[in-house]
């Protein structure tokens, strides 16, 4: 409909006023954690060119600014501040309105009226969060958050290009043709690649920490014997040890989507999104829709009570790597018996961050369906991906590395004699981790920006080990990660500790 009056006004967007209604019952609930009203000076409708008042507005990668389409100005976003600048001084739960639950009956058919001739233009938030006024062609963008996950708080601009970005994908692909599927090969093409910005809670912690346990301080290595029954033992101190610290998190980043959020889907590879984290979260700019021209999105689906567990077993897992930096000298590894971690305050910050990605559906059945995707940060040009493996191929190689393997086992009366005859075995299950990229991960907990303070220590000695047979400490778990690991870490590892390792070096 077209409103004969042009008046120029702006009215009510439905949508909107549910959402301050929302507020208000959240406001009048005690217990419920303080929503930061991050969009109070957001416009719903049209941003324009501080300059010539254009509407026509998108983002220049090459700077990282807005750029007006119409006159050619650019200009800079406002940036995000902290809802408290110092981290130390949180001690309450606290939400971004972006981060607020979403509320299900919310209307994702939003209805605007244009500013510059006066029609009604209708923006479907499941497509985009702009539309063009189908009579004088001005831009409306939706920035103020609406409780449905479609509008962050913030948003991280695209740095790499699409070209820059294809030269990323090629040269990850290209290192894997020896072993990848003949049709995939055939099929491969960059040109399809989308940017896409992606939803993440960036979730800020103080917490304070208290690991307690036993460990292993080395003394000195000998052998005894000679020949075949040589062997190398060792001494070590055990000790009590217990570190008490505060632990502050900055930005910690976790996936906002349930479908990105499964890791080990048989059906996608969704881990290798994961896996090109961290971003540089600390740029990201106050949300604007201009910047998602040219762009796709996904909404966010999950709300804080869905996420909270993920986020606490993160945290602890970054408290307990924090902890090796002020063990001194346990170098055969600590075996916690009590981890403890108390959360002080935290806050939640919904945000948008720019993804390359190509994805490939490899047909291994009718029933039988794999996506692949590869990966590229449009930050940091961190790329990780998946290839379809040609695995008859990978399979009769294996063989023949198998049976030289054992050959060369029979030849050699040597202590690693078994390590040859496992060659064929290892080859196989090293190249298709490296082309499934299977254990490929986000190491959040040394990536993720974290400081310790006011560390309390007990180092107490309760007795010499003497004669042991293993290099580490049994039992030692200061270096494990909680949260989803995936089981071909263990695979890597093993093919890492053998001397096969040199020769099967894949980079």
């Amino acid at each position: 409909m077209h409103d004969p009056s042009r008046d120029g006004s702006t009215p009510p967007i439905p949508s909107t006023t549910v959402q301050d209604e929302h507020r208000d019952e959240l406001s009048q609930d005690d217990t419920a954690p303080p929503i930061i009203h991050i969009d109070l000076d957001a416009v719903g409708g049209q941003s324009k060119c501080p300059r010539c008042g254009s509407t026509d507005i998108s983002l220049n990668s090459n700077t990282g600014l807005l750029r007006c389409n119409f006159c050619r100005y650019e200009f800079e976003s406002e940036k995000v501040n902290e809802q408290i600048a110092d981290i130390y001084d949180l001690k309450e739960e606290i939400i971004g309105s972006g981060a607020s639950d979403i509320i299900a009956d919310t209307e994702d058919i939003l209805t605007f009226k244009c500013s510059s001739c006066g029609a009604e233009v209708v923006i479907d938030t499941n497509e985009a969060p702009q539309a063009r006024c189908h009579w004088c062609r001005n831009t409306l963008s939706i920035n103020q958050q609406i409780p449905n996950g479609s509008i962050p708080d913030m948003v991280l601009p695209f740095k790499l290009t699409k070209s820059q970005a294809q030269t990323e994908i090629e040269a990850f692909v290209s290192k894997r043709k020896f072993f990848a599927h003949p049709k995939f090969k055939k099929e491969f093409c960059t040109n399809n690649i989308m940017g896409v910005y992606l939803p993440y809670m960036v979730i800020d912690m103080n917490a304070h920490a208290n690991f307690a346990g036993q460990g292993e301080r080395f003394v000195r290595s000998y052998t005894r014997g000679s020949g075949k029954t040589k062997n190398t033992y060792y001494d070590a101190d055990l000790y009590e040890v217990e570190r008490e610290f505060d632990l502050i998190i900055d930005d910690l980043t976790i996936e906002s989507s349930t479908d990105k959020l499964q890791h080990g889907a048989d059906d996608k590879t969704t881990n290798v999104i994961n896996a090109i984290l961290p971003f540089d979260t600390e740029n990201c700019v106050k949300w604007d829709a201009n910047f998602l021209r040219g762009y796709t999105s996904e909404k966010r689906d999950t709300n804080i009570s869905q996420l909270q567990d993920f986020v606490y077993t993160q945290a602890k897992d970054i408290a307990r790597h924090k902890a090796n930096d002020v063990l001194g000298e346990y170098n055969r590894g600590v075996c916690w018996s009590k981890e403890e971690l108390d959360m002080k305050g935290s806050q939640w910050k919904a945000a948008y961050l720019p993804i390359w990605l190509y994805s490939y559906q490899q047909v291994k059945s009718e029933k039988k369906k794999i996506l692949h995707y590869v990966a590229v940060n449009a930050r940091t040009k961190e790329t990780m991906g998946s290839v379809p493996i040609h695995l008859s191929k990978l399979l009769f190689v294996s063989l023949l590395v198998e049976i030289f393997g054992v050959s060369l086992a029979f030849l050699f009366d040597a202590e690693y004699s078994w390590v040859f005859a496992l060659s064929g075995v290892g080859f196989y299950l090293f190249f298709y981790t490296q082309y499934r990229s299977t254990g490929a991960r986000h190491k959040h907990e040394v990536e993720t920006k974290a400081s310790i303070s006011n560390v309390r220590k007990v180092d107490n000695l309760i007795r010499r080990l003497t004669g042991l047979s293993n290099s580490k400490m049994r039992g030692a778990n200061n270096l494990d990660v909680g949260y989803k690991v995936a089981d071909n870490d263990i695979v890597g590892k093993l093919v890492e500790q053998t001397p096969i390792s040199d020769f099967l070096k894949f980079k």
